[in-house]
C-alpha cells in the first residue's frame, strides 16, 4: 500500500501478514518489549482500551489483564486472520470476556457511533505506517476518547524515519489531540497525546 505522508512523500507499506503472526507474539518479544510495564502505566482497572492494529494480540492479552473484570478492551485489527488469533489466545487465557473483536476497514476504525467519546486509552503501536491516511486515523481516535483520555503511538525507526514520524505527530496534533511528551519505547520512537 501506498501511502503520502505530512512532507507530501509517499511511501511503500505492507500490511503484516498474519501468516508470520508467530513473529510478534513470542518470548523474546515479550522480553524486549515487556508489554505489562505499557499496560501498568497507561492502563487502570475498568477502564475501556482500543487495541487498533491489534495483530495477534501481543499487547491486548496485557491490556485485558489491566482492565480487570470491570473493563474491557477492544481488539481492532484489518485481518480476520489475526482477530481469530486473538480470540483464541484470549480464550484459551481465561480473558475473552474482557475482549470485544472488530474488523476494521483499510480506511477506517468503523466503530458504533455510541462508542465515541467512551475510550480512557487507545493505542496504536508498529501500525500507523500501514494506515493509509493516518490523519483520519488519529480524528477517528480522537473521537473515540474521552475528554483527557490518552492515545499512545509508536512506530520502528527502521519502517518510519524520524521526519516521517514528526510528521505524524503534527498530523495528531492538527486533529485537536495535545502532545504529552516523545519517548523511546525499546528502541522504537513514541508519542503520548491527551484529548482535550
Amino acid at each position: 500500500m501506498t501511502v503520502r505522508d505530512d512532507s507530501g512523500e509517499h511511501h511503500q507499506h505492507k500490511v503484516f501478514s498474519a501468516s508470520r503472526a508467530v513473529h510478534l507474539d513470542n518470548w523474546v518479544r515479550r522480553l524486549l518489549y515487556r508489554p505489562h510495564r505499557l499496560a501498568n502505566q497507561y492502563v487502570e482497572p475498568g477502564d475501556r482500551v482500543l487495541d487498533f492494529g491489534c495483530g495477534p494480540g501481543f499487547f491486548t492479552r496485557e491490556f485485558a489483564k489491566r482492565v480487570g473484570d470491570t473493563g474491557s478492551v477492544y481488539a481492532v485489527d484489518l485481518q480476520e486472520e489475526m482477530l481469530k488469533i486473538v480470540r483464541d489466545k484470549m480464550d484459551s487465557e481465561g480473558l475473552i470476556s474482557r475482549v470485544t473483536k472488530h474488523q476494521c476497514r483499510p480506511d477506517s476504525i468503523g466503530l458504533p457511533r455510541e462508542l465515541n467519546g467512551t475510550f480512557d486509552v487507545a493505542f496504536a503501536i508498529f501500525v500507523v505506517h500501514e494506515v493509509p491516511d493516518p490523519e483520519k486515523l488519529f480524528s477517528e481516535i480522537a473521537t473515540l476518547l474521552k475528554p483527557g483520555g490518552t492515545f499512545y503511538f509508536s512506530e520502528p525507526p527502521f519502517i518510519v524515519p524520524g521526519r516521517e514520524f514528526e510528521g505524524k505527530v503534527n498530523l495528531a496534533e492538527r486533529v485537536g489531540l495535545r502532545l504529552v511528551n516523545r519517548t523511546l519505547f525499546f528502541v522504537n520512537r513514541a508519542a503520548t497525546f491527551k484529548r482535550e
